[in-house]
């Protein structure tokens, strides 16, 4: 499915090309454990180049690495983000948009906003608030039936299976509902655990949850309420955090804060550290500041808003607290400036040769704020013992076409069961399929 342009109205070209100059630096400097940070720019208004979202042509799909072969796993989705694989090889997939935001996004600035997300295919209509459920039968990298496995939701994202209970992270709230192996369809009603941040601002919606290993708790992603809390602190509560929430009890408690917007979570195999994607904040230049994953540490603090990457002072905040950016922890690896990082998955198939084993992979869905578009692609970052060990590597690219246009955005990336690589697509409405080309 093709989707209409959209003429923005002259306001927002006036945003687009009145932003200042911005500093040149290669953008590979702003991937990997130590990035280099050029000096913050100041501008009047901001950057602001999107790609427009068109949906792929016929046959079109994206361009795997070396070796691989992509197959659409499942295609006409009604804006697909994330994607869970049940233990039996189901595969989960949250179609699922912005809920209304009433007080988010006001005045001009806020109105030019909301134009670009729909440019860029976010917010064209209502949320189907739905998980589907895709199984392929035969094996051939393709869903051959195709369930609606829960509905009525409220912006779906996260899920993780616990025993017979099934977590879905709604915008507003973690509901629980009950699952037996092998159901294409829950009916019962679903039953809350706790509240998560929403309201009517709820700037960043999306809430992601991951269980630990022993099943007892669920881990939240909450992003944060603005850019750089410019809607005060007070309406940042609970959010720009990883939240630990009792699966028994609702009890809820701030893991690790100072994220701006986490989304990816995943155990890393070998140290098994939580380990989380993050999109950093916007309007500091085309590489300020790099989004990045990095190890969750129990009570750390990484920055947000009072500063970033550390302890580099984001002086546009108006409240000061020098004890917080004192204390402010650096993250493990740069992913590169406004790639929006979303996606994370560590590899732990054995389809997939020998150098992927432990690596992870990232869903990139693309800047708005940089003058040469970054993001939109799929990379991989290789590990060794646990750690990072090397520059990323592209896996999944060719969403742009050749006018700068977005044929596809990629978001969640999960591994099936048989080993290939999952890619949720929004933008695309699709599922893609990543797998040795000589291989299923």
């Amino acid at each position: 499915m093709r989707f209409p342009s959209l003429t923005l109205m002259p306001m927002l070209m006036l945003l687009a090309s009145c932003a200042m100059s911005q500093q040149k630096t290669d953008a590979s400097r702003t991937f990997g454990p130590n990035p280099t940070l050029p000096e913050p720019e100041k501008s009047l208004v901001p950057t602001v180049n999107i790609a427009t979202a068109t949906g792929w042509p016929a046959n079109g799909k994206p361009t795997p690495a070396a070796g691989f072969a992509v197959t659409a796993f499942a295609k006409d989705l009604d804006h697909p983000r994330w994607v869970y694989v049940l233990p039996n090889g189901d595969v989960l997939v949250a179609e699922t948009d912005a809920p209304p935001k009433p007080e988010d996004g006001k005045g001009i600035k806020g109105a030019a906003m909301k134009l670009l997300m729909k440019q860029a295919g976010s917010g064209r209509k209502p949320s189907a608030n739905r998980i589907t459920l895709l199984r392929d039968t035969d094996g051939d990298g393709v869903a051959d039936v195709r369930t609606v496995f829960l509905q009525g939701l409220n912006s779906p994202f996260g899920m993780a299976l616990v025993g017979n209970d099934l977590y879905v992270a709604n915008t507003d709230a973690i509901m629980r509902f009950p699952y037996q192996p092998g159901q294409t369809e829950i009916r019962a009603p679903g039953a809350k655990v706790a509240d998560l941040p929403a309201g009517p601002i709820n700037h960043h919606w999306t809430k992601n949850i991951i269980a630990s290993r022993d099943g007892k708790t669920l881990y939240a992603t909450v992003g944060s309420n603005s850019n750089v809390a410019e809607n005060g602190i007070d309406k940042e509560v609970n959010r720009a955090a990883i939240l630990q929430v009792d699966r028994s009890s609702g009890m809820m408690r701030v893991f690790a804060s100072g994220l701006r917007n986490p989304n990816g979570l995943a155990w890393e195999p070998v140290t098994g550290m939580l380990w989380t994607a993050v999109n950093e904040r916007d309007e500091l230049g085309d590489d300020l500041v790099p989004d990045y994953m990095t190890s969750v540490k129990e009570g750390a603090f990484y920055g947000w808003p009072y500063s970033y990457y550390g302890q580099h002072v984001d002086e546009r905040v108006k409240e000061k607290r020098p004890e917080l950016v004192a204390r402010a922890i650096p993250p493990d690896y740069a992913l590169g400036a406004h790639t929006a990082s979303l996606g994370l998955a560590f590899y732990d198939g054995t389809l997939f040769p020998e150098s992927y084993r432990g690596g992870a992979f990232v869903g990139q869905h693309g800047s708005w704020n940089r003058k040469t578009p970054s993001g939109y692609k799929v990379i991989f970052v290789p590990f060794k013992e646990g750690k990072p060990a090397g520059q990323p590597q592209d896996f999944l690219t060719g969403f742009l076409d050749s006018e700068g246009k977005a044929q596809g955005r990629p978001v969640g990336v999960a591994v099936d069961k048989r080993g290939g690589l999952l890619v949720a697509d929004d933008v695309g409405e699709a599922i893609w399929r990543v797998a040795p080309a000589a291989g299923k």
